[in-house]
């Protein structure tokens, strides 16, 4: 049985969107290159989430993104995960990060990312966000952050089930570090304790 010309047709299109997936969203402001800004969805009751993209600067001087506004929460800021002794820590670079002459960042889940704090309603999967990015020299550039399903995004670990729910709560009810004199250091919202569950 020979196929129909839809067939055809169909097979051909489903291989070029195999071949060329979608193309990331992309943004320049003079030498800088923003490249797939997203944020993953959030529980009902979640009062962060993360921002995530990419950087390129194509100048001879170094750039600072320094944070940023959208629509969606009352602050942006810019972040960094890293472990200390067995326990996952978030803290705000108060100075921004620094995209260095040349070279290219990337804010991803579990390194640079952006933090938004105060959200105003639940991010949902397939929406789309207007904020801005702001950097030292730059300046503000418009981007939109696309809102991706953070269960599709990646598997868990062992197999279990994700639970962004579980994870927000614990991202909020961290505790603080003592300081070196025994008196509690300010609570940050980012610091988790990845041991916790």
């Amino acid at each position: 049985m020979k196929p129909s010309l839809q067939q055809l047709t169909l097979t051909a299109l489903l291989g070029l969107t195999l071949l060329h997936p979608a193309q990331a969203r992309e943004y320049q402001a003079g030498t800088l290159v923003i490249t797939d800004p997203y944020t993953r969805t959030t529980p009902p009751a979640a009062a962060v989430g993360g921002g995530f993209l990419s950087v390129t600067n194509n100048a001879d001087t170094a750039d600072r993104l320094t944070g940023g506004q959208v629509d969606f929460a009352e602050t942006v800021e810019v972040h960094e995960m890293h472990m200390t002794d067995g326990v996952m820590k978030m803290r705000q670079l108060e100075n921004g990060l620094e995209i260095p002459a040349g070279g290219r960042v990337e804010l991803r889940p579990g390194g640079y990312h952006l933090m938004f704090i105060g959200l105003k309603e639940p991010l949902q999967a397939g929406a789309e966000h207007a904020g801005t990015l702001q950097f030292e020299k730059a300046g503000e550039v418009a981007v939109v952050f696309e809102v991706r399903d953070i269960n599709a995004m990646q598997p868990p670990a062992n197999n279990a089930p994700m639970n962004p729910a579980a994870m927000a709560a614990d991202h909020l009810q961290a505790q603080p570090p003592a300081s070196a004199s025994g008196a509690a250091t300010q609570a940050h919202p980012d610091t988790m304790n990845s041991n916790s569950q």
